[in-house]
Order: structure tokens, then C-alpha cells, then sequence
């Protein structure tokens, strides 16, 4: 399967089923496009039949001359015999082997707090509550929930545990037990915890800071953007905007967090759709490391995205990757989440596949200690898998999730995106159509947009 497509200025080919990318002259780039039209899909050829051969030199010789054509054509050969160029999909089979895998957890989301001090008008958690009480989970849930970790995890010895809400701060002393009780296991298992934890910021002070600069391998921080933008979307329950409190703190840990992961997040609506900017006001901030998320909401909601606004979605995210290139050459570079990808390792076949693993080896755990696939399934009882007394009792919402990988979902099947997505968010897939072996159809375009750019991104800084 070739995929091709020329964003500010560059030609790519992306040949999907190896990986292999290629930035390439026009005449290389039209001519594959005349070759993909006449090679199938279901054989890998050894070379160019001569007949696809005569027709790109018919089709281009008068524009590009035949001397620049045959030199293409020469090219797309070498490169279909390093097997970068016309492959066929050799994924397929494996997923019958990938579907019998042992279910091992490696990564757990505790819902710390199911309680939150902002009221975000996005919030899918219903400010914490998650279509429930509010709550804080005690220690002794969260120790349970450790010990099933460990127990469950298999031969696996790194280990991930986000605290998460509503809003973790709001529980710390339970936090830092956690920590302490996790720490002191690890050699006994022959484990090592990865812990991190997502914050709205309003309760951090130095010594949070300081203990999570010591344990926490990645924080999340979440800000919208904009001080417009952000006290629109992320005010306290009285009404009154939360950025002029959180952005000093946020500023002041970053530059502490020093070598140590970190991520501004934001998320995007309706509000503003000129979300570039946003990203912007956190690199101008000093941020390095960001990422803005699109609201998922139902149409109904007013802030919600809709599909007539993916023109203007795409184009900002085309008119951001140029200012991010510009910004790297200048020496004032950042990295945003969606443009950060790995065109020389990546990840897995198996991660390829099946995405973020919800279900299988992620779960989520309610302060009460119910497991749901994750985070955005709290709530939802047909998705209630067990708990942290009994274990995953719930085989058949759990094997269900282990098949839930890209040949799974038509509208994966010829997409070029499918191993880089893999397959998008089971969540969004049932909240819009009943099944989590659907897609976000909505979110399907913009993925495949950053994609591209980020893509594009690489050819462009691989000039200097």
C-alpha cells in the first residue's frame, strides 16, 4: 500500500506496510503515483513489470524529459529490492497469533481523587465524579491494586503507575505512600516502578515539586493555552479563571524538572479553533515539551468539534508545523506530542497493532477499587472488569479488548495511518458508535494530518 502526499513543498512516499518513507523529486513522486495505480496491493512484485515501466515513461517523458524518468524508474526498482517500495502486508497472520497472547499488565491508571478543585466545562469526568460519588482512595485500595500490578505483571519489569483524577494533589499523603510502598517491592519482584501523575497545578507547592522532581518519571500539566482560552474552558467552580494562579507554578517546575520528563496539555474545542496559537503561548512561556488535545464531545455540546470545522482544524496543524520548523532552525525549538515520531525503531509490532493496550495490559482502578479498560470506561458497568479483591473476573470484556487491534476495524484496513495509530481510541470509537472496534471518524482525519506534518517535519530539519 503507497500513500503520498506534498506538504509545504516536500513530496512523500510512504510506503505502509514497511515503514519506509521517502521525500523525493517530482518526477519520482509521479511516478510512483503511475505505478501505484497499476500494481496490486495483494502481490509484493520483484521489480516494475516493463508494461508499468512504458506507461510512466508515456505519462511523464514530455514534462520531466526521459533521461530524469528512466532515472525514477530505476530508483522505484532499487528501492522495491531493498523491500522499501510496493510490500506486501505480512501483519495479517500474525494477529492469529497475537489474538492467543497471555494477558500481562504492565500499567495501571489509580483514580487517586475522584474529586476535582476546577470545573472544567469539557470534562468527561464530570468534574471527578465520573458518573458517581465523589471519593479519595485509600491506601489500602491503592496497596491492593500494587500487589495485583506485581502479581499480574509477568516476566515484565518496568512497571507504570499514573495518579490520576480529578485531581491527585487532592489525595498526596496517599500518593507518596503509594510511592514508598511500590519502591519497597521492587526488589523483592525484580521490578521497577514508573510513576507518574496528572495535575491541574492549583494545590502544587515547592514540596510537591521537589518530591515529584525525586519520583515521578513524567507530569502531566494541564493548561489550555491562552489565558482567554484557558479561564473559559478551566475555571474554579465559582466561576473565576485558574490561569493567572497555575502558570507561575507550572513555569517554576519545568525549570526544575530540568532532564526530567514533563508535559504541558492542553485541550482544544470550538473555542479555538486556532489551537497553533495556544501551542505557541506554551513554547513563548518557556515550555519544552507540550502536547493540545481535540475535545471529544458529543454535537450537541456547543464547544464541541464538529466536521466542518476539520478544514480549518487541518490547516492549523499544516500552518504549526511550518512555525515549528522555523523555531528549530532559529535555536528555539520545542517538541509537540503529535509531531514527535520515530521513523528508525518505533514501537513493536504487537504495541503497532493494538494501540494503547486498554483492557489488557492497562487498566484503571476506581478509588473503591473497580478495574475498567481505562479511564474514560469508569462508570460504565458493562465494562466493569473486577476489582482489586477478585482479580479481572470479566474474561469476556477483557478478550474482547485483546481483539481489538487494526484488522479488526474496516475502517482500518486501508488506511494509511493504521500502524501509526493503531486503530485510535476504543473510548471515542464506542462513545460515537456503540463499539470499540469502530473509529472516531472526526479524530481518524486529524491523527492522519499530524502524521503528515510530522513526516514533513522530518524531511525538512534532516536539510540542515
Amino acid at each position: 500500500m503507497i500513500h503520498q502526499y506534498i506538504n509545504n513543498g516536500f513530496h512523500v512516499i510512504m510506503d505502509v506496510n514497511s515503514g519506509s518513507v521517502h521525500a523525493v523529486d517530482p518526477v519520482m513522486y509521479d511516478a510512483v503515483r503511475i505505478a501505484a495505480d497499476l500494481v496490486s496491493d495483494q502481490e509484493e512484485p520483484a521489480a516494475l513489470p516493463n508494461e508499468v515501466e512504458r506507461k510512466i515513461l508515456d505519462q511523464l517523458s514530455d514534462q520531466y524529459g526521459e533521461s530524469e524518468v528512466k532515472e525514477a524508474i530505476q530508483e522505484i526498482q532499487a528501492l522495491i529490492l531493498k523491500g522499501e517500495l510496493f510490500t506486501s502486508d505480512v501483519y495479517h497472520d500474525y494477529v492469529v497469533d497475537f489474538k492467543k497472547r497471555k494477558t500481562v499488565v504492565k500499567a495501571l491508571c489509580l483514580h487517586i481523587a475522584h474529586d476535582c478543585n476546577l470545573a472544567c466545562k469539557y470534562c468527561f469526568a464530570e468534574e471527578g465524579e465520573y458518573h458517581g460519588r465523589r471519593a479519595l482512595m485509600s491506601f489500602e485500595v491503592g496497596k491492593k491494586a500494587l500487589d495485583f500490578l506485581l502479581t499480574n505483571s509477568g516476566n515484565r519489569k518496568n512497571l507504570e503507575v499514573d495518579f490520576f483524577g480529578g485531581e491527585p494533589l487532592m489525595n498526596w499523603e496517599v500518593v507518596k505512600k503509594l510511592v514508598e510502598y511500590g519502591r519497597s517491592k521492587e526488589k523483592e519482584y525484580n521490578k521497577k516502578f514508573r510513576f507518574t501523575m496528572t495535575t491541574n497545578g492549583v494545590l502544587l507547592n515547592d514540596e510537591i515539586m521537589e518530591y515529584c522532581n525525586r519520583e515521578m518519571s513524567n507530569v502531566v500539566l494541564s493548561l489550555d493555552g491562552r489565558k482567554e482560552i484557558n479561564d473559559q474552558m478551566r475555571p474554579f467552580r465559582n466561576g473565576k479563571g485558574s490561569y493567572d494562579l497555575i502558570v507561575p507554578k507550572f513555569q517554576k517546575f519545568a525549570k526544575m524538572r530540568e532532564d526530567k520528563d514533563y508535559y504541558i496539555r492542553g485541550t482544544f474545542t470550538r473555542n479555538n479553533l486556532d489551537f497553533a496559537s495556544d501551542v505557541l503561548e506554551f513554547a513563548d512561556l518557556g515550555f519544552k515539551s507540550m502536547s493540545i488535545e481535540p475535545v471529544v464531545a458529543q454535537p450537541e455540546e456547543d464547544y464541541a468539534i464538529r466536521e466542518e470545522d476539520l478544514p480549518l482544524i487541518l490547516k492549523e496543524y499544516d500552518d504549526l508545523a511550518v512555525e515549528y520548523i522555523r523555531r528549530h532552525k532559529e535555536g528555539k525549538g520545542f517538541q509537540f506530542f503529535h509531531f514527535n515520531i520515530d521513523l528508525q525503531q518505533g514501537p513493536c509490532v504487537a504495541k503497532r497493532l493494538s494501540g494503547c493496550g486498554s483492557g489488557t495490559e492497562y487498566l484503571a482502578v476506581t478509588p473503591w477499587g473497580d478495574f475498567y479498560p481505562c479511564h474514560q470506561f469508569v462508570g460504565e458497568d458493562k465494562f466493569l472488569l473486577g476489582n482489586v479483591d477478585t482479580g479481572v473476573t470479566n474474561a469476556e470484556i477483557r478478550d474482547e479488548f485483546k481483539l481489538c487491534n487494526v484488522y479488526a476495524k474496516d475502517k482500518c484496513k486501508d488506511c494509511f495511518a493504521r500502524f501509526y495509530c493503531s486503530g485510535g481510541c476504543a473510548a471515542n470509537s464506542y462513545n460515537f458508535h456503540g463499539s470499540i472496534t469502530d473509529a472516531y471518524d472526526i479524530g481518524c482525519e486529524m491523527q492522519k494530518k499530524r502524521i503528515e506534518c510530522a513526516i514533513m517535519i522530518k524531511a525538512a530539519l534532516a536539510e540542515e
